[in-house]
């Protein structure tokens, strides 16, 4: 097994991590209702996904 010969600092560490960040997914705005959804899934609120009904929503 491999061992470090010098201990790895904080700064050199956090720079190999800079790309490991959270991104936020992509809204867009249903067809049919207009509600904000996420992008190539079924609107949550009215069902509906490319111009077709997948599903019935629950009342609420």
């Amino acid at each position: 097994m491999a061992h470090p010969k010098r201990k790895i600092s904080k700064s050199r560490r956090d720079k190999r991590r800079t790309h490991y960040k959270a991104t936020a997914p992509t809204l867009s705005t249903c067809s049919n209702c207009g509600e904000m959804k996420m992008a190539h899934r079924a609107c949550p609120s009215c069902g509906y996904y490319n111009d077709r009904s997948m599903f019935i929503p629950k009342a609420e």
